[in-house]
């Protein structure tokens, strides 16, 4: 190797892994066996799943099934081009006016992912004049599509909105004239709470901002036939971008941004992650308009119904309050203790994988449970058990503890 040059790649990366691991942060795939679902196969052994965000078990529901292998049978299975060229298919249309039709806004773009939606949408409606105003806790995708467009960046302490003012005044004296985006999440998805949406919608009415608002993990949960946050405050109609996912209470993959027609004919021109990927295959898109299809209809009210009685038990279980949906955070700290806490838990036979940095903050480690309207009471029970024993480990489990 000649002096100057730098280390071969695969050495180079070697010792960065190693810095990642001696630092408790290494992190490998797990291929799970059999069908997403209340119990997965681990290593070869069945255990209970409870870090899943198929909130309402749809991912392997027979009528997705079915309706992504008729879509299959019709036109098969590859979309073949980008949308803008000759990818879009009349299944992605339908898809697309369900979405705004479920959500009641005038349009829906779909995008290969979340992280496609976010990165896309906020880097084409902002640039470097312009200000976007971000939740601490917001999402990584949201953060760096904040990033790409290469506004100035003002963050406000999690849903601190006295915050969120001070940033949007601040805004209009030293960038008059500018957009400003405000981004923050309905649910957030690693500490289970929610924005104080009425008051983060008025803040930025007020300063005449725009609010983009990530509803990932909040579709299908909350609201009127599942349509979120924005539906049960009764703010839907004052906020100008919806994103929610397909892969999460709808059971299927990709993600969506929901507006007016206006957004959706400026996101089709200008969303990179949009306008240069090759577009979902049309089996997706119809297994995710059956999902919306049963969301909204009597079966998900009933699903619906059953993962909050779950939340419920689970947390009469601990002797904690609920949460604002079906994600409930049990803090440990340090990233041996979650780690330790997760694998006790995979060997009493539950999947509870430990969250950590980079996820959430260095010092700030968690098992994340999710509950589902598929788990049975049996199952939450001996979890809320296996947890009473993790005390020492986990301390929002101290409730079980106490009732074990």
């Amino acid at each position: 190797m000649a002096e100057g040059s730098p280390k071969p790649l695969d050495g180079a990366l070697r010792e960065e892994l190693s810095r990642i691991e001696a630092a408790g942060l290494l992190r490998k795939l797990k291929a799970l066996g059999g069908p997403q679902g209340p119990r997965v196969e681990v290593d070869g052994r069945a255990v209970a799943n409870f870090s899943s965000n198929d909130y309402l078990g749809l991912a392997a529901h027979p009528a997705l099934k079915e309706a992504a292998m008729e879509e299959w049978e019709r036109g098969g299975f590859g979309a073949g081009a980008s949308r803008l060229v000759c990818g879009t298919l009349r299944g992605h249309s339908d898809l697309e006016e369900a979405i705004a039709d479920f959500k009641g806004t005038g349009a829906a773009l779909c995008f290969g992912s979340g992280y496609a939606a976010a990165v896309g949408t906020i880097a084409a409606l902002c640039g470097k004049d312009d200000v976007v105003v971000l939740d601490k806790l917001s999402h990584a995708c949201l953060v760096d599509g904040a990033r790409l467009s290469g506004a100035a960046i003002r963050v406000f302490p999690h849903n601190d909105t006295a915050k969120l003012d001070s940033h949007l005044r601040w805004a209009a004296k030293a960038k008059p004239g500018c957009r400003v985006l405000v981004v923050a999440e309905s649910i957030y998805s690693m500490d289970g709470d929610a924005a104080p949406l009425r008051e983060i919608v008025e803040i930025k009415e007020r300063h005449g901002a725009w609010l983009f608002l990530d509803e990932a993990h909040a579709v299908g949960v909350v609201g009127r036939g599942g349509r979120g946050l924005a539906d049960a405050a009764g703010v839907a109609d004052r906020i100008e971008i919806q994103m929610g996912t397909l892969g999460k209470a709808l059971g299927a993959h990709g993600a969506y941004i929901a507006g007016s027609s206006v957004l959706r004919d400026f996101l089709v021109n200008r969303a990179r992650s949009f306008v240069f990927s090759t577009a979902p295959p049309p089996p997706v898109a119809a297994a995710a308009r059956k999902a919306v299809e049963i969301v909204r209809s009597a079966e998900g009210d009933g699903l619906r119904g059953r993962l909050e009685s779950n939340v419920a038990r689970f947390c009469q279980t601990l002797g904690i309050s609920r949460p604002a949906a079906a994600i409930v955070p049990l803090l440990a700290g340090p990233e041996a203790a979650a780690v330790e806490a997760g694998a006790r838990l995979l060997e009493a036979g539950f999947f509870v994988p430990a969250i950590r940095y980079p996820t959430v903050a260095r010092g700030a480690a968690r098992l994340r449970v999710t509950l589902t309207a598929t788990q049975s009471a049996e199952a939450i029970d001996a979890l809320g058990v296996a947890l009473g024993e993790l005390a020492d480990l986990l301390p929002g489990a101290r409730g079980a503890a106490s009732q074990s």
